[in-house]
């Protein structure tokens, strides 16, 4: 498995590289710490099977590079590293296609769940999208449906609030911990939330979350 990590920080990188490790018994990993190190390392070397890049690094024009990533390597899931946490940036690159978002203040181990839902197919999401506000009024008088909007007309406020969870990559004891119940009331809302959204798991659960926001 080859992971290419993208960031200008030698500590990100090192710190990245250590937690993703265990995401197989063999990872190679690939770094570049400038926008022309990592054009010339997707470019010279074999395509990683997943990118993680920074969205600030020296050579960086906003998000030129990640789009410019993603049109000349569309089949290569790409993750963005950002030491912010702005939600219209976030959906910006999301609709580029990116498969993920992870905020720099999140912890190690939501990084890594982030990139194991990317690698088996699933977009990751952060939290702060799902919870978004009501959306605007479009020009027609109705109002946007947004990902919670869409979400209430499925579930419980309890169960999004489990979801959100686990969309973080939180197993069900830190879960039930969370939100002050039992594990066996978390694996009933969870039972609950894959039936409502057809789905018959934790990683489709939180892709098909994704996709109501897109409604």
């Amino acid at each position: 498995m080859r992971v290419l990590i993208a960031d200008d920080h030698r500590l990100i990188i090192e710190g990245v590289k250590t937690k993703l490790e265990e995401l197989d018994n063999d990872v190679e990993f690939v770094e570049a710490m400038t926008v022309a190190e990592l054009h010339a390392q997707l470019d010279s070397t074999p395509l990683p099977d997943v990118a993680v890049i920074d969205l600030s690094m020296p050579g960086a024009l906003g998000p030129d590079h990640i789009a410019a990533v993603l049109r000349r390597y569309p089949d290569m899931p790409v993750v963005v590293l950002s030491g912010a946490e702005d939600a219209a940036q976030m959906k910006m690159l999301l609709d580029l296609g990116v498969r993920g978002y992870i905020p720099k203040a999140y912890s190690p181990e939501i990084m890594l769940s982030a990139v194991r839902l990317v690698m088996s197919g699933g977009v990751y999401v952060p939290p702060m999208l799902l919870a978004a506000a009501p959306g605007a009024v479009a020009n027609n008088g109705h109002r946007n449906l947004d990902s919670l909007d869409a979400l209430r007309e499925l579930l419980t406020e309890r169960q999004i609030e489990v979801l959100r969870l686990l969309s973080q990559g939180k197993p069900n004891k830190s879960i039930a911990r969370d939100l002050n119940i039992s594990e066996g009331t978390v694996k009933i809302h969870l039972a609950a939330i894959f039936r409502a959204l057809d789905v018959r798991n934790r990683v489709e659960a939180v892709v098909a979350s994704r996709k109501l926001a897109e409604l």
